[in-house]
């Protein structure tokens, strides 16, 4: 699979010492800053060490099973567009490379709800999946919302459904991040849309 991150630091050069620096204990396999510049950092057939605890699906070590991919960008304000440009010749050609499916495009907030909020709710997932690159709701008839976000992938020890919830909205529903509560009908029809088309295979 391939996870997105965004730095949340003031820029990439700045991130990039970091990623690189062994005291961080945290790397990623790419690096792309705000104007379009892309760095390589880790070998893609090699464990970087960006996801952290987290599972996706049966997948419970998400650096052994993926590529993660870091965005410049702080979390406050839109993704540059050079940056979403570059991001989208990088997806294809790993996608590529790799045979990912673009429902195995996922957020650092996916695998890690509560933990990780990141790339957030400014990032345009819309434009990934007009590309082919990532998967977009259809809404379909509502029914179990949190079987149904169990099939996608999402996973939750108990007393977490909240942040599941919230990792949820702000990628499919950012205009309802944050509102908390239960999951109302607009969010049990986007996780059955999701659910039908899309289940996570492992």
């Amino acid at each position: 699979m391939i996870v997105l991150h965004y730095t949340a630091m003031k820029d990439a050069v700045s991130a990039r010492e970091w990623l690189c620096n062994p005291e961080s204990q945290v790397s990623a396999h790419y690096l792309i800053g705000r104007g379009g510049t892309l760095w390589q950092m880790v070998d893609e057939d090699a464990r970087a060490w960006h996801a952290g605890a987290g599972a996706w699906g049966a997948c419970t070590d998400v650096n052994s099973r993926s590529i993660g991919i870091e965005l410049d960008n702080t979390g406050a304000v839109p993704f540059a567009a050079p940056l979403m440009d570059r991001l989208e010749d990088l997806l294809r050609g790993v996608m590529g490379r790799w045979r990912i499916e673009p429902a195995r495009v996922v957020a650092h907030s996916d695998t890690a709800p509560g933990r990780k909020i990141d790339p957030g709710r400014r990032f345009d997932w819309r434009r990934l999946a007009r590309s082919g690159l990532c998967v977009w709701p259809e809404a379909g008839a509502p029914g179990d919302p949190w079987a149904d976000l169990h099939r996608i992938g999402y996973r939750w020890a108990d007393g977490q459904r909240d942040t599941v919830l919230e990792a949820f909205r702000s990628r499919f529903r950012p205009e309802a991040a944050g509102r908390g509560g239960a999951p109302d009908a607009v969010d049990a029809g986007l996780a059955a849309g999701l659910a039908n088309r899309f289940p996570c295979s492992d």
